[in-house]
């Protein structure tokens, strides 16, 4: 375990010729905020797997500082690469310390000051290579959808470890009516209902490619409470993986695409999690950009979660009954990074008959973290597992999960599998009178 002071003397961590670039190093006058009371321990999945203070969010601060002071190599790098960014943290914390802005300022440094092994680096390539272009997503439909589970099948032919193996473990079985699946580029609202103007809606990625009926759900539930709804195809990533991961130039060219196709709109709805919060972080991403600043700012302040949009305006479609019990799991990037946690379960309890319960430890994250569970497979699984058990013990009949990473990993970790469903899957069945949801239990739907 390694034991870090609080304040005076610093730890040795001398492996290199360099510290910090000049480039947007962590703010000095943001880590002085924190005065390493240790709220933030017990809900840092990152401490709780690990047991080591360099593991923590007071003790990642501390190296913070000391890259201002020493060098920084790959013992720096792998207690940062640890951190699941779930911003747990920042909700725990009295002192209001902005973890957020520090470890967004944190990654990007290391990217681009310690060099990581040929492996790491092509694993990473891969992963950002595939994940955030929606038509090579597309292009692996037929493997995913072949039966009995293939991916999962050829992970178990590799060692425990692999990341190759968390990679395929996780891969949903996906419809092929999915590789040509497609929104409209404008839905109406519905007849009937008091029109309440235009909204634009980002598809995504990975959830267009393999969620298609999660946003076709949001589109019928928005334009049931009287939106029009725009989806336009391109651009077809945020960044938002890429930022968490701290490949911030990837991320900064997406953005700028993103902020450029959407910034004619009042309003941008969102339906992932880690999309919303890249997106309402564009204005600090861009703060030090004279051109792109302001932009990026007043199209921050644009970005709704789609829980908040209709969270803000009485509802006009008239609900129909769902019976059943239905355990809600806070995405960190909702709860935290956003402070997205009313709004969802008032949607919910809006359905008649169903019944919302909360699971224990709603504040630990699930593991998924953006590509967390594939770049560090154990300790991912390890939460995993935590939060299923959770979940399970709800004795829940459904799981609602506002992020996709999510609801995959939670369903890849249940002993006994419980469907899990995008609130909005759930809130558009009962406006369309459904009575069972369409979806596989193991996938989110």
């Amino acid at each position: 375990m390694t034991v870090l002071p609080s304040g005076g003397d610093q730890p040795s961590l001398h492996e290199g010729p360099s510290g910090w670039d000049e480039h947007r190093p962590p703010d000095p006058e943001l880590i002085k905020d924190c005065v390493h009371c240790g709220f933030c321990l017990p809900t840092c999945p990152s401490y709780a797997v690990f047991q080591d203070e360099a593991d923590s969010p007071r003790g990642r601060i501390v190296l913070m500082r000391v890259g201002h002071e020493d060098a920084v190599g790959p013992t720096l790098q792998t207690h940062f690469d640890r951190c699941l960014g779930c911003m747990a943290c920042v909700t725990a914390c009295p002192s209001g310390v902005q973890y957020d802005r520090l470890i967004e300022q944190v990654r990007p440094q290391l990217e681009r000051n310690v060099p990581r092994t040929p492996a790491d680096r092509a694993f990473r390539a891969l992963v950002f290579g595939i994940f955030t272009h929606p038509g090579r997503v597309r292009a692996l439909v037929p493997a995913l959808a072949l039966p009995g589970k293939l991916g999962a099948r050829l992970g178990r032919l590799l060692p425990a470890e692999s990341r190759l193996r968390a990679l395929l473990s996780l891969a949903p079985p996906v419809r092929l009516a999915a590789t040509v699946r497609q929104l409209p580029r404008v839905t109406p609202a519905a007849p009937g209902v008091e029109p309440r103007g235009t909204i634009a809606f980002l598809q995504g990625c990975i959830q267009r490619a393999l969620f298609g009926d999660v946003n076709a759900a949001t589109v019928r539930v928005l334009a049931a409470e009287g939106f029009e709804v725009h989806a336009p195809r391109a651009p077809r990533c945020c960044g938002a993986l890429q930022l968490h991961g701290g490949v911030e130039e990837s991320a900064l060219v997406e953005a700028r695409k993103v902020i450029a196709a959407y910034e004619g709109y009042d309003t941008v709805a969102v339906n992932v999690a880690g999309c919303g919060s890249a997106m309402k972080d564009y204005g600090h991403l861009f703060s030090d950009d004279p051109e792109w600043a302001s932009r990026a700012a007043a199209f921050s302040a644009k970005v709704k979660d789609v829980h908040e949009v209709l969270g803000a305006v009485e509802p006009q479609a008239r609900r129909h009954s769902l019976p059943m019990r239905v355990a809600y799991h806070d995405a960190c990037h909702l709860a935290h990074a956003q402070g997205v946690r009313t709004q969802p379960r008032s949607l919910l309890r809006g359905i008649p008959e169903l019944t919302l319960v909360e699971p224990a430890e709603w504040e630990i994250c699930c593991g998924s973290a953006g590509i967390y569970n594939l770049t560090q497979p154990a300790a991912a699984a390890e939460l995993g597992k935590r939060k299923a058990a959770n979940l399970a013990a709800a004795n829940a009949d459904v799981i609602a999960a506002a992020n996709p990473g999510c609801a995959l990993q939670i369903s890849a970790h249940l002993e006994t599998p419980i469907p899990v469903y995008h609130p909005m899957v759930l809130l558009d069945a009962s406006l369309r009178r459904l009575r069972r949801t369409a979806g596989r239990s193991h996938h989110v739907r």
